[in-house]
Formats: C-alpha cells, sequence, structure tokens
C-alpha cells in the first residue's frame, strides 16, 4: 500500500464520509473510488462495508486505519523535523509588557530576531498590556516584560534590564534647576500617571508611599504625549523612563530632574511559566533579547 492510501482510509473514517472526504483529499468520487479499489486490491479484502449508506470498517479495515495514524503521525513529525532542519525552527511567541512605553524598543528588537528565526512568528498581545502576569498564567502569553514581580511558583523571572526613572517637568517650573527633588517636593504638585491603580505606579511605590506623601493632585492619562503636553504647559509633572523620555528633550521646553541624591532605579524582568518545556527557539528569543537589550540598546 502507498501512503495516498493510508491518507485516503484516514479521510473517509475520520471525516465520515465519502463526500467530506473528497472535499479534504481534492479528489473527485471516481478518483477516490479507484483508489479505494486499489487498496482492497493489493490488501486481498474489503476494508470497508457499506451499511445503510454508510462506509463501516472492516476487521483488516480497523487495522490499516490504525497504521494509518501511526504512520502518517510519524511522517508529519519527520518532515517537521527536515524543515526545521532546513528553513530553521516553525512556532509562535506571544509577547506583552505592563506597560505601552515598552513597545518603544521591543518591535526592533523583534524585527533583529526574525532575520534569525523568519519561522518563528513574534506576537505582540496589546490587550495582555497593565496584566500580563495574569495573562501569562492563562496561558494567553507566553513572555510577560515586567517590573513589579509577584510571588507565584508558577513564574520564572530573568532579569532583562534596569533604568532610571525620572521626572519630566516644564523648563519653567519650580523644579527645572533642581538636581534632584524627594518626596516632600510632591506635596504641591498636580502629579501625572499613565494609568490607575496608584500602587502599579513607579513613584508611588519606591519614593511616595514609603514617605506617606500625597500629591495635591493626580491625573491618570492614558497618552504619554498627552501628558507631554501638559508638562510642557506647566500644568503637572511625570515620572517617565529616562529612555524614554530623553528623545522628547531635544525639541521641547522639557527637563529631566532626577528623583532622589542616588537616582530611582528600577529592574525589569522577563517573566515566563516556570516547569514547562519550551522549544530551543524560545529560549534563544529570551538570550537574544537580553543580549540586544543590554549591549545594542543599552537602555539605561
Amino acid at each position: 500500500m502507498e501512503i495516498r492510501h493510508l491518507r485516503l482510509i484516514k479521510a473517509i473514517v475520520e471525516e465520515g464520509s465519502i463526500t467530506k472526504a473528497i472535499d479534504k483529499l481534492y479528489l473527485t468520487q471516481s478518483a477516490l473510488s479507484h483508489q479505494l479499489k486499489e487498496a482492497e486490491y493489493q490488501l486481498g479484502t474489503p476494508i470497508f462495508l457499506r451499511m445503510n449508506k454508510k462506509l463501516v470498517l472492516t476487521k483488516a479495515g480497523e487495522k490499516i486505519y490504525a497504521l494509518a495514524n501511526e504512520i502518517l503521525e510519524k511522517l508529519s513529525q519527520t518532515e517537521t523535523q527536515i524543515k526545521q532542519m532546513v528553513f530553521g525552527e516553525y512556532g509562535e511567541i506571544r509577547i506583552s509588557t505592563e506597560c505601552f512605553s515598552s513597545y518603544h524598543w521591543l518591535p526592533s528588537v523583534m524585527k533583529q530576531f526574525h532575520l534569525l528565526y523568519p519561522n518563528v512568528e513574534l506576537k505582540i498581545i496589546t490587550e495582555a498590556t497593565h496584566i500580563p502576569l495574569q495573562k501569562l498564567i492563562e496561558n494567553v502569553i507566553d513572555i510577560a516584560i515586567i517590573s513589579d514581580q509577584i510571588n507565584d511558583n508558577n513564574i520564572k523571572y530573568m532579569e532583562l534590564f534596569q533604568d532610571e526613572v525620572v521626572m519630566a517637568v516644564s523648563e519653567n517650573h519650580a523644579w527645572a534647576n533642581r538636581k534632584y527633588v524627594v518626596a516632600e517636593d510632591f506635596i504641591d504638585q498636580h502629579l501625572l500617571i499613565h494609568s490607575l491603580p496608584m500602587e502599579t505606579v513607579t513613584i508611588h511605590q519606591f519614593v511616595l508611599s514609603p514617605a506617606k506623601v500625597t500629591p495635591k493632585k493626580i491625573t491618570a492619562l492614558p497618552l504619554t504625549e498627552a501628558s507631554l503636553e501638559m508638562v510642557k504647559a506647566d500644568m503637572g509633572v511625570m515620572s517617565m523612563a529616562k529612555w524614554a523620555l530623553m528623545p522628547h528633550l531635544k525639541n521641547n521646553p522639557i527637563k529631566a530632574i532626577k528623583i532622589g541624591k542616588n537616582g530611582l532605579k528600577r529592574k525589569h524582568f522577563i517573566a515566563i511559566r516556570d516547569n514547562q518545556e519550551y522549544p530551543a527557539y524560545f529560549h534563544h528569543f529570551i538570550t537574544f533579547l537580553q543580549t540586544e537589550i543590554n549591549l545594542q540598546w543599552n537602555i539605561q
């Protein structure tokens, strides 16, 4: 028997009728009937019996069907392995971060990786932004890029990079010539943040909350550009990653002010599901991401 005979038998059984098998195999009815008769002739026994207008496997047919499943599965696996050898690994990696600013550098890194692994699709799942760890646990994404860790034995963290958070202020603001600001300086300020709750805001977590300081006013604006316009108009101050703010300092009346004498540093991590087996390309992507971010992009 030939592979085409095994595919034919498998299709008839699993599709439930000759008509559906015809559609799946892209054969004419006469071609299908000819192949089936050919297979039965080679075996010397019927493979199907017609019962109430249905094709039912004979005992010999059941054995051939089981063999077809086994052989076709092994054939498919072998074809995949050969394609991986020739063209590289196939697959996908779903990614999200906890803030939209990270998408500033992520696409460029993904593009570089795609040159090395053209058959691995990298998907940014934007709907998981702000809740990436939850979506990671739910298997909606495969990699979460975060700075706020949670204690969960199902999650494994790997350090990605460290950056500095600074305050963006108007060049006319009272802080414009300050070397740095401290928690108490925020008491009479209008603080612009990206989103609520405050517990997820870095400046609140590490500076304001420990000092029990609450700014005079807090406004959540999800659009960075809108917040920067308010900063330029001296209508508020905003904390941002220094690397994300730097491009806006060149042509805008905005200054970056350090937070605390030693600066406010935070670490970012790659989070994946622990105790799960991943293909080789997955681990290659993580290594590539760490290398590109720390060496090529030099985020500080």
